[in-house]
């Protein structure tokens, strides 16, 4: 698939995903009219924020579609960070003011009519949300868009409200106890700012650059599943991520009498190989260094012209050898 029927393919599904939470919102907000549920009143100011969130997302996908160009040479994807950490920013604020509203319900009580209806209600919206939300978590993750990850994790967590939700509802609705309207209103709005709080600071960590490790240990294992011997050493290994885009930066050592040409087939294949097993839009800068003496004891290259020193071992490739900027030698761990 092309890089724009992907950024396509992503704008349709935000598209959909506000069009989604608006839809939500109302359900939400009418359950609360005829509740005036505190709880049932969480869940729906959270709606405002995935509403909110979605037109910023919406926009935010569409820029980051744009094109490299001179002011922007590694393109536009980082808004998407930047709307990931708007979004938990919401989140961590309506968290906050839930708490202070329930609060105020412990203060004031008030009765709660038709709390089974709403409990219906409140069920039927929790579902909806998980089936969204675990299908943009997957598709984000298939596509490496961290804006998506995001709105899914947040619609997931709403269902694990909406969760405890109806089981508070329907105890108020059996029982008479209102106060436990305020007391789930506190437990929801504490998880929903925690959950703000991580995604604030996921956002953070992508745009400071922040190592990835799940991808340096993927790309790591690729590397040493599909090594090639005259790939003798690699180290200086970063990758830096662009909303979906990632760049890999790295130097590898070749033996120093391979032609021009050869040097550049085998850095070849390195691109085509991470290009192929991560599947995302990937930049790469590798650096080719010639090999030296110390190479030899590390080195697999079979009926070497030039061979020193017979080969001791062979280095397996880890995160603590590949990404400083040294090259490695027998004594390498």
């Amino acid at each position: 698939m092309s890089v724009n029927n992907t950024m396509q393919g992503k704008v349709k599904i935000m598209r959909l995903m506000l069009l989604f939470s608006i839809a939500l919102l109302c359900v939400k907000f009418f359950a609360w009219w005829i509740t005036k549920s505190n709880a049932i009143f969480t869940d729906a100011l959270e709606s405002i924020v995935n509403v909110v969130a979605g037109a910023f997302a919406l926009f935010s996908i569409t820029y980051a579609a744009r094109p490299r160009d001179e002011d922007h040479p590694y393109g536009h994807g980082k808004i998407e960070f930047v709307s990931a950490g708007f979004e938990g920013a919401l989140i961590f604020l309506a968290g906050g003011f839930i708490i202070y509203q329930s609060i105020l319900g412990f203060i004031s009580p008030h009765a709660i009519p038709k709390a089974d209806v709403g409990a219906y209600l409140s069920g039927a919206a929790g579902i909806c949300n998980f089936l969204m939300g675990y299908f943009l978590v997957k598709r984000g993750k298939d596509q490496h868009s961290a804006l998506m990850q995001a709105n899914g994790r947040h619609l997931i967590s709403d269902t694990v409200s909406s969760i405890g939700l109806v089981i508070g509802l329907f105890l108020i609705h059996f029982t008479g106890w209102i106060q436990i309207d305020n007391a789930l209103a506190i437990v929801f709005g504490l998880y929903i700012f925690y959950t703000g709080y991580k995604i604030v600071r996921e956002s953070f960590g992508s745009l400071l650059d922040e190592q990835d490790q799940e991808k340096i240990n993927q790309l790591i294992t690729i590397l040493n599943n599909n090594r090639r011997d005259n790939w003798i050493d690699m180290h200086n290994l970063r990758i830096l991520k662009y909303g979906s885009g990632l760049h890999v930066d790295a130097h590898i050592t070749l033996p120093w009498y391979l032609s021009l040409e050869k040097s550049h087939d085998e850095v070849d294949a390195v691109e085509k190989l991470i290009a192929k097993e991560i599947g995302a839009e990937i930049e790469f800068f590798i650096h080719a260094d010639p090999c030296l003496t110390q190479s030899c004891a590390i080195c697999a290259v079979q009926n070497c012209p030039e061979r020193k020193s017979e080969q001791v071992k062979k280095l397996e490739w880890t995160e603590a050898n590949m990404l400083p900027d040294s090259k490695h030698s027998i004594n390498s761990k």
